[in-house]
């Protein structure tokens, strides 16, 4: 078995000795995925924003553990109470063939702060 990897980006980390992301193998797991602008601990105003900041950390962490979106198995949102289609228009950019998506399960909260996690499977 391989050893494990602790990921880390430099727009987005734990307060705690949490890594963003572990890879061990082939398999990629991300923690929770905070929708924080980059580098800081601001969290925007709109849910909009919010995914294009989790989306922006996401693509780094696929990136720092040489992967990209096509490893992606699965996504899960934790979201606020708002029209479900801000997230879809993010989901398109990065997976546009409807062919290949990876699985999704988003999670109605009632906060007004969107999280992630995610799921890869990093072969060629």
């Amino acid at each position: 078995m391989s050893a494990r990897q602790s990921i880390a980006i430099d727009s987005l980390s734990h307060l705690t000795a949490i890594p963003v992301a572990t890879k061990i193998g082939p398999l990629l797991v991300s923690s929770v995925i905070a929708p924080f602008d980059p580098g800081t601990r601001v969290v925007p105003d709109t849910v909009k924003a919010q995914y294009a900041n989790i989306f922006h950390h996401v693509g780094l962490m696929l990136r720092e553990a040489g992967a990209d979106w096509r490893h992606v198995a699965k996504m899960e949102f934790w979201t606020p109470p708002v029209d479900r289609e801000a997230l879809d228009p993010f989901w398109t950019e990065k997976f546009p063939d409807e062919k290949s998506r990876p699985s999704r399960h988003t999670h109605v909260g009632e906060g007004k702060v969107a999280t992630a996690s995610f799921i890869a499977y990093v072969i060629d």
